[in-house]
């Protein structure tokens, strides 16, 4: 799969003026719920009416969706207020009753995302079709994996494609239900910059106060658009009441948020983004020299440890280092989760480097 102007058609022919919006709750919860949402929604930015209808849920017990009744509730929506229908598949069943019912969008959630097996076999079911298929990233941060979804469908010449950021799985605790990683997707855009990309803040978020943020800096990254859970009632929506807000909300933020140029033409500017960026290539370097030092230093650790038979692991010493550069980064203002995340891969790298000279 080869990057190309035609991956952006569909999105393109919506012919819109801001960000694509998608909008609506995490679960199809009764008729009601859905066509009073939809209506709230009409008259703004959302193109586009989500609602899971089949929920595949950690563990069994809880809400699991409605079912195939709900297609019947996303059908009526779309004909009372001409906005598209988008919902989840996780098998080829899904996808024909999906079609049947006049659904617009689909969606491949991030647990199917991180099975080959499952999205050859959705991939299969959609051939040909004109559909947009949005493909959510895996649970674990691959991006190969993720790219090998999106080309699995478009092996299946189903070429309107675009992808959906939705975060990644860790088992740290974070102010996130799941880390942007927001790295891996600019990897993905610099490899297929036409390729649609829209963020859902809602499942990185896990909590709506993060959600307008998450949302600026996506679209401060060039995103395409955003779907964001949505419901009248959030705080006793059936699944995921923490992360969804109200269409209210949503049509605000849309106000809100500041839609970036892609380039800035002003001489001053220019220069001045010039000469910053400059600085930033500098400090690049200086902190390669720095942990090219540290690195050395972690040699002669590791050959004064060989000589004396001592564990490369020290523990109370990592914990000790750690503690003390969280805090110290936060008074230069950095955050933990920051510092967590650098420091472990330097520790990672400096243990590589002292097993290498333990072993001659």
């Amino acid at each position: 799969m080869e990057n190309k102007k035609e991956l952006r058609n569909w999105l393109d022919d919506y012919n819109l003026n801001h960000p694509l919006v998608i909008g609506g709750p995490c679960s199809a919860e009764t008729e009601d719920q859905v066509v009073k949402i939809a209506h709230q929604l009409k008259d703004s930015d959302a193109t586009v009416l989500r609602a899971g209808i089949w929920k595949p849920r950690t563990r069994p017990g809880n809400f699991e969706g409605v079912g195939a009744l709900g297609l019947k509730w996303l059908q009526r929506a779309k004909e009372e207020t001409g906005l598209k229908i988008a919902t989840e598949v996780a098998n080829p069943h899904h996808v024909e009753l999906a079609l049947e019912h006049g659904v617009d969008v689909l969606w491949i959630g991030a647990r199917s995302t991180v099975s080959p097996f499952i999205v050859q076999d959705i991939a299969e079911a959609c051939k040909g079709i004109d559909n947009p298929v949005l493909i959510k990233n895996p649970i674990n941060p691959d991006l190969s994996l993720w790219l090998g979804a999106v080309e699995r469908f478009y092996t299946c010449d189903v070429k309107n494609l675009g992808v959906i950021h939705r975060g990644f799985s860790t088992y740290e605790k974070t102010k996130y239900r799941n880390i942007p990683e927001w790295q891996i997707p600019i990897d993905l855009q610099n490899r297929f910059p036409d390729l649609p990309l829209i963020l859902d803040p809602s499942h990185i978020a896990g909590r709506r106060d993060l959600i307008f943020d998450l949302s600026q800096t996506a679209l401060d990254l060039n995103f395409d658009g955003l779907i964001v859970e949505t419901h009248y009632d959030p705080d006793n929506a059936w699944s995921d009441a923490k992360q969804q807000i109200t269409p209210d909300t949503l049509i605000q933020y849309m106000k809100d948020l500041k839609i970036r140029k892609e380039v800035g033409v002003d001489e001053a500017y220019q220069k001045t983004l010039g000469e910053l960026r400059a600085k930033i290539d500098i400090a690049d370097n200086q902190l390669l020299e720095t942990l090219s030092r540290r690195m050395k230093i972690s040699d002669e650790i590791g050959r004064a440890k060989a000589k004396q038979n001592v564990a490369i692991l020290q523990s109370k010493r990592w914990n000790e280092i750690l503690g003390k550069m969280i805090l110290e980064g936060e008074e230069k203002g950095l955050s933990e989760e920051f510092i967590l995340r650098i420091y472990k891969a330097i520790h990672q790298e400096s243990i590589n480097h002292q097993e290498k000279v333990a072993r001659g």
